[in-house]
C-alpha cells in the first residue's frame, strides 16, 4: 500500500496535474484503514467526492482545486480501492457508506455535501438515507441505484456478463490482465474511447485494482448488487428532501438515473451532458466541472 501511494507524485507529474495543496492522508474508519485526498479550508459544508469502478479517489483531483478554496475536500478510496484496506467479504453500499460516515465522523465533521459516480453514487445515497440529517446536498453522477424502480432497464445493465464476473476463475483470468478487462469499461462505455480516460490514468488505475486483494474486491462491489437492490428498496420508502444534481451522459444512462432519483428524492434537478458517455469527468470536464462547482457553492 505504501508503494502505492507513493507512486501517486510520479504519475500525476507524468498526467502534468498540479496537486500540491492534496494531501494524501489515511486514518482507521469503521475498523478498516482508509486513504483518502484532503485538500482546503474554510467555513462553508465540506465535501465528499466518491469515486466508481475502476477508479480511485485520484479521478477527483481536477474538480478538489475547483472547490477547495472554499471548505475542506475529502476523497477516499473506498474499501477494496487504491490505499485503502482490502478485506474479504462486505462490499455492500450500505456498509461502504458506514466506512465513509465514520471518516468523516473522525475528522469532526458533522454535516457535509456529499457526491458519488458509479459505484460513488450508490455509496452517496446509501448515505444520505442512512444519515439524512447529516447531508446537505447530494450529487448522483452516472450509473443507476439497484433496487430502484425499473432498475434493470438501464444502459448499464445491457451488457450483464461483467456483473456476474467474479469468482476464483474471474480472478484467474484477469490476473496480469487488469488493463485488457478495465479497457471494455474504459472505451465501451465512452461515447468516443479516444476522449475517455488518458493513458496515464489508465495505467494508474490497473496498477491500483492489480494491488493484492484489489481485483477481488472490485468484483465484490457487483456481487454485492443483490443485497444492494434490497437495502435501497427499503431506503427509497421514505424520500430525500435535501437538494440532488443528477448528471449523466447522453451516451450512456440518459435520463434513467434522473427518473430514479424523482422516487427516491423531491427536490431532483437533473442534467443531460450532451455528447459524453458514462466517463463524465473525463470525457466532459468543460460541461460537468462548472456545473458541480455551481451547484456545490450554492448555499
Amino acid at each position: 500500500m505504501k508503494r502505492f501511494i507513493s507512486a501517486i507524485a510520479a504519475v500525476l507529474l507524468a498526467a502534468g496535474v498540479q496537486a500540491a495543496t492534496i494531501e494524501d492522508r489515511s486514518a482507521t474508519a469503521n475498523s478498516l484503514q482508509l486513504h483518502y485526498l484532503q485538500a482546503g479550508a474554510g467555513a462553508e459544508t465540506p465535501v465528499v467526492l466518491l469515486h466508481g469502478y475502476t477508479e480511485t479517489s485520484h479521478m477527483w483531483r481536477p474538480l478538489i482545486d475547483k472547490l477547495a478554496d472554499r471548505r475542506v475536500v475529502i476523497a477516499p478510496d473506498l474499501r477494496g480501492a487504491g490505499g485503502s484496506a482490502k478485506p474479504d467479504g462486505v462490499y455492500d453500499k450500505k456498509t461502504l457508506a458506514q466506512d465513509v460516515h465514520a471518516l468523516v465522523k473522525g475528522l469532526g465533521h458533522r454535516k457535509v455535501k456529499i457526491v458519488g459516480h458509479d459505484i460513488g453514487l450508490m455509496v452517496a445515497y446509501a448515505y444520505a438515507a442512512q444519515y439524512p440529517d447529516e447531508v446537505e446536498s447530494i450529487v448522483l453522477m452516472d450509473a443507476f441505484l439497484p433496487g430502484v424502480g425499473d432498475w434493470k432497464n438501464v444502459w448499464l445493465l445491457r451488457d450483464l456478463w461483467h456483473f456476474h464476473f467474479h469468482g476464483e476463475t474471474a480472478l484467474q483470468l484477469v490476473a496480469g490482465r487488469e488493463r485488457i478487462y478495465f479497457e471494455h469499461f474504459w472505451n465501451d462505455f465512452a461515447a468516443d474511447k479516444t476522449r475517455s480516460l488518458s493513458e496515464a490514468d489508465r495505467q494508474f488505475y490497473t496498477a491500483a485494482y492489480a494491488q493484492p486483494g484489489g481485483m477481488k474486491a472490485g468484483f465484490g462491489y457487483f456481487k454485492a448488487f443483490e443485497q444492494d437492490a434490497a437495502d435501497f428498496a427499503g431506503f427509497a420508502k421514505v424520500k430525500l428532501q435535501q437538494p440532488m444534481l443528477v448528471l449523466t451522459g447522453e451516451k450512456a444512462s440518459g435520463t434513467f438515473l434522473i427518473e430514479q432519483a424523482k422516487l427516491v428524492d423531491d427536490k431532483v434537478e437533473g442534467v443531460v451532458i450532451k455528447g459524453s458517455g458514462h466517463w463524465l469527468m473525463e470525457e466532459a470536464p468543460a460541461q460537468v466541472i462548472p456545473k458541480l462547482v455551481d451547484f456545490l457553492n450554492r448555499r
